[in-house]
């Protein structure tokens, strides 16, 4: 369920229909690929993948897995355009694994994502997907020690790298990390990193990994500089794509409450909580001096609730995080500039209120 009040929504766990988890059936896809597998057995994996796959839980491939794995697999070039939770994580973890040789003590896949957080999410995935083949991931992300970084690199090379674009072309560039036997480049969350001015790093990790690298592109939408990306790096891609228009909350129950003036929200917001039943929640706001302000304004009426934006040490944004997603934090506020990343993943029980939304396209990443 999604409540606006004005811009507040309130999600209720998503209610599942009868197509493939994560999305609507075929129609509302566009594709110049057609094949499509609903089974992960039939989709040729090797065995000790397919033990990962099924003991981390997974029981049928969601739509865009259906279509994407298989071209991933075959070496296709590869654009996905699908909203988060989808399954587009794990479309490009099996891809990866399937043609990893875990023989081979090279690095053999680069994933770049926006944030630490979600790099540090995918290797989870990988790592958990890839238990019974003895892959391992390293995850190479910014905020953490140069040195230990190079340590663990130097000592052995690990098959998979995940990492955010300025740390990973740092290595590169001192080639602590080596680019010999990348076959396969992921960039997932493309839209998110290119507007956070990481294009002139993005373009130079190109220029220096193996020109028959496989490239897999992941965007929530295709902006131009997307499409910019798509045009002057890869060979004629396989394009699996959701029509701009059907990219909505279908699935999430919402409510609106139109609140005239801006100073009514708050009160608003507290008889909310009054009225329902609300175990774990997540309140989106536009900027960082709100998610301040509001803080706040709920402390002072007795809400015991925890922040989360930008502008704060890394450490402690790890222990909010860590702590709400365990449940013993209840309450979380938080900026669009986090949920755009998707590395914030509410628990599917939680309710969603968009306290204040800069945009469409935001409110559709958050849920």
């Amino acid at each position: 369920m999604n409540v606006c009040l004005t811009d507040v929504y309130m999600r209720r766990p998503r209610e599942r229909d009868n197509g493939p988890e994560g999305m609507e059936p075929d129609g509302v896809i566009e594709s110049n690929w057609h094949e499509i597998v609903d089974s992960f057995d039939d989709m040729n994996l090797c065995e000790a993948l397919l033990r990962g796959i099924y003991a981390y839980g997974f029981e049928k491939p969601s739509a865009i897995q259906q279509r994407a794995i298989l071209p991933c697999i075959k070496g296709y070039d590869v654009i996905a355009q699908a909203q988060s939770g989808t399954g587009k994580t794990a479309t490009f973890a099996i891809s990866i694994l399937q043609q990893l040789d875990p023989e081979l003590r090279a690095t053999q896949a680069l994933v770049l994502a926006p944030t630490r957080e979600l790099a540090q999410q995918i290797q989870k995935v990988v790592m958990a997907l890839g238990d019974y083949m003895g892959a391992t991931c390293h995850a190479c992300i910014g905020g953490t020690n140069v040195r230990n970084e190079v340590a663990k690199l130097q000592a052995e090379a690990p098959h998979i790298v995940v990492g955010t674009p300025g740390r990973v072309f740092d290595m590169l560039s001192r080639k602590f990390l080596s680019s010999k036997n990348i076959k396969m480049f992921v960039l997932d969350e493309a839209d998110e990193m290119l507007s956070r001015g990481f294009k002139d790093q993005i373009y130079e990790i190109f220029q220096k990994l193996p020109s028959s690298t496989q490239v897999v592109l992941l965007s929530a939408t295709m902006p131009v500089e997307v499409l910019e990306v798509t045009t002057k790096f890869m060979r004629e891609p396989v394009r699996i794509l959701v029509k701009k228009d059907e990219l909505t909350l279908e699935g999430i129950r919402q409510f609106y409450i139109n609140v005239e003036k801006e100073e009514w929200k708050l009160d608003t917001l507290c008889d909310l909580y009054e009225t329902l039943t609300i175990t774990q929640a997540v309140i989106f706001i536009n900027t960082r001096r709100k998610v301040d302000w509001l803080t706040e304004k709920m402390h002072a009426r007795d809400f015991t609730v925890s922040a989360l934006h930008g502008d704060m040490d890394q450490k402690d944004r790890d222990v909010i995080m860590r702590e709400f997603r365990s449940g013993s934090s209840r309450v979380l506020i938080t900026t669009d500039l986090l949920v755009t990343s998707r590395s914030l993943a509410p628990p599917i029980h939680a309710e969603v209120i968009v306290y204040s939304q800069s945009e469409r396209s935001s409110f559709t990443y958050q849920s």
